[in-house]
Parts: C-alpha cells; structure tokens; sequence
C-alpha cells in the first residue's frame, strides 16, 4: 500500500426528508444562489416546486437549466457568466454526475479570467471555486462526494477531466426516493457506473491493499445484489438506499487511496462518448468484459480468481485461469440480464471511427504507463473491435 492522505469534507445528508436541512445549509455561504440542474426531470418528479417553495422565500435564485448528459463547456462558460452577473454565493446542483461535474466547473470558472476549458490540461489553474451544495437524482458517478469533474468539448472531440479539492462538494443531499423516477435506461447505466468505479481501483498493480479490495469487494456484491431488485421494482426503498450510498462510497477514496494507476476503461470510454455522445455507463458495460479479456494472462489470472470467488462466490479451483474467466463471463452476463446493451453497435457505432478513437484513447490518457496491464494503441483498437461483436471468453 502507497502513502496517501484521505479527507473527505462533503457533509452528507442521506435519506428522506433530509432535504428539510437545505436552507439552513445555503444560508451559511449567502443570499445569492445558482441552481444548475438537467433536462427538466426534477420539474416532472416534483423536486423543482418543492425546492423552489422551500428556498424563494429567503434566497436570490437564479437557474442554469438544460445541462447535458455529456455536460459541455459551453454551459460551463454559461454558468460562469451567471455567477458573474448575479454575484451568486452558492452553487446548488440538482441532478446526476453531469449536473454535478458541471456545476464544479462552473464554480471553479467563476475565479478564472481564461476558458475552463484549460483545466483538463492542468488541474492546478483551480486556485479557489465557489462553495458546491448538491442534491442527488441518481446513483452513478460518485461525484457528489469527490473533487473530479468531467467535461465534454464536442469541436475538438475530446472529454476530459480535472481534479480539485476545491470542488467538493460543500454538502450533499441523498434521498433515495428521488431516484424512484429514474428510468430503466439510466438505472442499469448508472449501476454499470458504478462497477466500473470499482473494477478500476480494484484491478490494480499495488500491492496489499486488502483494506480497499475489501470494502471494493463489499460494494460490488451490494451492486449486484440491488440492481436486479430497483429494475423489477423501482420505488424499493431498500435497492435504491444501497446503490445511492455504493455510488457515493465507490469513489470518495475509501477504495482507491493508497494505490496508484490510471484507469483503462474510462480512458477508452470517455472516446466513445466525446465522439458519439453516447450514455457513459452504457459504454463502460460494453468495453469492461473485453477489457477483462483483454488483460487476463498468467500474471492477472489469481487476481481474476479472487474477485470471481469473493463477488460471485465462484469456486476457487486448481488453475487460476479457469476461475478467472468463469468470473469475468459472469461480469458480461450479469450485464445481460439486466437488459444493457451490450455491443457498440446497439449505440449506434460503428468501426469507422474505431482506429481514431484508439489514438486519441492514448493521448489523452496514460494508458500505456501507469495502468493495471499497460495498453498500445493497437491494444485499445483491438478492445474496441471485440467490442462490435457477440462477446465470447
């Protein structure tokens, strides 16, 4: 295990009726607030007038609405320019990880004279942010307890992320029964989200790290367990409790601090969706299990083995190969029986643009450094391809 220093300052606010403690928590940074929020599903659910009849009463609100799934730049400099005209104290994010990621930026852009763009090349250009209040719509990104964010720049076909402790979330609201509405679609994306969160901390060259392959381990069984039950039944209290507070606790730092690596499938997948657009969760399901495939050899199978018997309670058998690629089948099925699409062509890609995004993969990302099994150009194109096809281990 690595040194490491862990501080997480987000106060959270979890289950229902928390959200009565809202005002008393804006209060403390100002009058003036930003509500950034998505599509408009916070006004079909309700949540809108019951914050709005909560908050207008004592704050100045002023509202940023429409924020993509793939959250843009454009509405980043947006935002900025709303804080600036309005002197905002606050930034209160409605929604998922778009919203959320957004938001930070936004919060962060406000003290930035150049485009913020410029923070995906360079994390420390984050001086100050404004405080971030966040109230959570759906288990996903884990970014209401992290200082991640990730943005999209559709002209030059890159998404991109930055890391600050300055946009933390100040506080975070997580009542389960707000993600009763969350469609089908975005339940399974979300959980897949979720996973992938784990799956890159968990497959990891550090070693000994039992405390963080535990918890990671823990999360995992809980995913798998849940996500069946909030498909069948969507307003299951118990489901939707524990995949909200797995999405928090999968990447706050309890399962990645004190070990080191990039991450291979984000860095394929964030090519996905910067060229295509297509929903994040989704697309880490495709390219997970070939990933897997991808990197088992005799050195990754005891690894495989482990999470194979401790996830699914595979039996360990005499060579680890064989419980490995029992287990990393089990990944893709269990995918398929919660209805994910599972090829890149049920999203709509197709192999043309294959070779490219496999270039920009690596130049964006350090995946031929510092990852689980380092990844070439040549590696990243031939997971891309597996992925066009029916998969088979």
């Amino acid at each position: 295990m690595n040194n490491f220093i862990f501080q997480v300052p987000t106060t959270i606010y979890f289950g229902e009726g928390q959200l009565s403690k809202l005002n008393r928590t804006l209060k403390e940074e100002g009058k003036n607030v930003l509500l950034v929020y998505g599509g408009g599903s916070i006004k079909r659910n309700g949540l809108y007038d019951n914050l709005m009849s909560q908050m207008e009463s004592e704050f100045n609100i002023f509202e940023l609405a429409g924020v993509e799934p793939n959250p843009r730049i454009e509405t980043v400099i947006k935002g900025a320019q709303l804080c600036h005209k309005h002197d905002v104290d606050v930034v209160l994010a409605v929604g998922g990880g778009s919203t959320i990621d957004c938001a930070k930026a936004i919060a962060a852009a406000r003290f930035y004279d150049g485009n913020p763009w410029d923070f995906t090349s360079d994390s420390r250009l984050v001086s100050e942010a404004l405080p971030l209040v966040t109230v959570l719509t759906i288990a996903a990104t884990g970014s209401e307890m992290n200082g991640g964010s990730v943005i999209t720049n559709l002209e030059t076909k890159e998404k991109l992320s930055f890391h600050s402790r300055h946009v933390i979330p100040k506080a975070s609201f997580l009542d389960p029964t707000y993600t009763y509405s969350v469609p089908e679609y975005q339940t399974k994306a979300g959980s897949a989200d979720i996973l992938s969160h784990l799956f890159e901390n968990y497959f990891n060259q550090t070693e000994d790290t039992m405390v963080q392959d535990g918890m990671a381990e823990g999360l995992m069984r809980t995913v798998y367990h849940y996500t069946p039950i909030a498909l069948e039944n969507p307003e299951h209290k118990g489901a939707r409790s524990n995949l909200m507070w797995a999405s928090s606790l999968a990447l706050n730092g309890l399962t990645g601090s004190g070990k080191a690596g990039g991450w291979s499938c984000h860095g394929i997948e964030h090519e996905l969706s910067a060229y295509y657009d297509i929903t994040h969760g989704i697309g880490l399901a495709i390219i997970t299990p070939r990933w897997m495939k991808h990197v088992l050899n005799e050195t990754t199978a005891d690894k495989f083995a482990q999470f194979g018997h401790r996830v699914f309670d595979l039996e360990l058998e005499k060579n680890p190969m064989d419980t490995a690629k029992k287990a990393i089948q089990a990944v893709y099925d269990h995918f398929v029986s919660w209805g994910v699409p599972m090829t890149l062509g049920e999203v709509g890609i197709d192999g043309s643009l294959l070779e490219e995004m496999s270039e920009m993969a690596i130049k964006h990302k350090a995946l031929n450094v510092d990852t689980y099994v380092p990844l070439n150009k040549e590696d990243v194109w031939s997971i891309l391809k597996e992925s066009l096809t029916e998969f088979k281990i």
